[in-house]
């Protein structure tokens, strides 16, 4: 069982001024989720009469990317996966005693409290172009639209990405870059999504702007973060999208 030194953000409010909290964390074990240790934290917090950590979870299966920290500076922390399956092992191997603990940081990611932060403007940009909208009815057979291999992998690729907003925490410039062109990829390489593609990219970048994100530079460090491994391939993917859509229809 090990001890840890944690320094975590609170904030009471979105309004209100924030700080660096201490405290120490006892009888930590290896096998433990960094989110099992917050909440043997907040059990101590509440034994105390203290109001526990806020902090964003849900599925703790790797799956749902709720969970959002930047822990020790690193989005998700020293492993390249969500916060939910970071293991506190990864920082007995290193004999990492102390741990800083924040937020989400960008403009288009308002705190809500403490490590909560509003992440809705992912919501507005699939809402603004990343469907298909079309009766589908039942359930078409697997052969009914023939799609190329190759198309079918990269769709499938693109569309692993959970929306955890890693890529966001961990640009320098707060791009969303990465989030959008996997939806507009996932959908430009499948016939179903070939109808609104046009009109969907630009939507979707224009409201990625609206939401305060900001501009991709290729600093690669959003492909680093991803906990799913979406491919920087998809960005160059939606600058062509956004070409051919400004100069005419597709074919």
């Amino acid at each position: 069982m090990a001890t840890y030194k944690v320094k975590i953000w609170r904030q009471s409010g979105p309004n209100a001024n924030g700080h660096m909290e201490r405290h120490i964390v006892k009888g930590i074990d290896g096998d433990m989720s960094f989110l099992e240790m917050l909440d043997h934290l907040n059990e101590d917090l509440e034994e105390q009469g203290k109001e526990p950590v806020a902090f964003d979870h849900d599925c703790r299966e790797g799956i749902c990317g709720a969970c959002s920290l930047v822990i020790n500076g690193q989005s998700h922390g020293p492993e390249t996966t969500t916060t939910c399956q970071l293991h506190m092992r990864s920082f007995e191997a290193n004999n990492i005693s102390e741990i800083d603990i924040e937020p989400f940081r960008a403009r288009a990611f308002p705190i809500i409290k403490d490590c909560v932060v509003d992440r809705s403007g992912f919501d507005r940009i699939i809402q603004s172009g990343g469907f298909v909208s079309v009766n589908t009815g039942n359930a078409p057979d697997a052969n009914a639209n023939a799609v190329p291999k190759t198309d079918a992998d990269t769709a499938f690729d693109a569309a692993a990405c959970i929306g955890c907003g890693a890529c966001v925490a961990a640009c320098k410039n707060a791009s969303a870059m990465l989030f959008v062109s996997a939806k507009v990829s996932h959908l430009a390489h499948l016939p179903q999504g070939d109808a609104e593609r046009r009109e969907r990219v630009q939507s979707m970048v224009n409201t990625m702007d609206e939401q305060g994100f900001g501009s991709c530079t290729n600093y690669g460090e959003c492909e680093a973060a991803c906990p799913k491994s979406i491919s920087t391939d998809n960005i160059a993917t939606l600058n062509r999208e956004f070409i051919r859509s400004k100069i005419g229809p597709t074919t």
